[in-house]
């Protein structure tokens, strides 16, 4: 049975699709939810470089965009999973490599099934199976489930 989900999300549209389907079921197998989002340096550099047309370089200035755009990320989670009648879902922002930061947050939480976007921000070696969502298929120690 089902009793805890955890949903790695980054604000793509695969992660909005695991999301919602991990909210679905939440809700059909009485679970606890929860989401992960571990936000990448190069991944919100991209992003940042791209909008503001100058280079955010590793600094104190960046590491601060960085904390910001993971609150967003979170507040966007939280309002997806009350969209979906998940109200009060936490959301842990991790550092690091988001494949260990899912897989030991499941191990520690007692997680039974981890929820990813089949493809997200990451990089290009992730191509057709995230890198995210594959590593965590193969480190994972519980069910996980790639949304597509």
């Amino acid at each position: 049975m089902i009793t805890s989900i955890l949903v790695g999300f980054d604000g793509s549209e695969p992660s909005e699709r695991a999301l919602k389907l991990a909210c679905e079921l939440a809700d059909r197998f009485g679970a606890a939810l929860q989401v992960s989002h571990t936000p990448k340096d190069e991944t919100v550099a991209f992003a940042a470089e791209a909008i503001s047309g100058f280079y955010v370089g590793p600094n104190v200035a960046h590491q601060e965009l960085l904390k910001e755009a993971a609150e967003k990320i979170a507040v966007r989670a939280r309002e997806i999973a009350a969209a979906c009648g998940q109200e009060g879902v936490t959301v842990h922002i991790g550092h690091g490599d988001p494949v260990e930061d899912l897989v030991t947050r499941a191990e520690t939480s007692g997680v039974d099934l981890i929820v990813t976007g089949r493809r997200g921000l990451g990089d290009l070696r992730g191509l057709f199976l995230g890198s995210t969502s594959h590593g965590v298929g193969r480190r994972a120690t519980c069910a996980c489930m790639t949304v597509p």
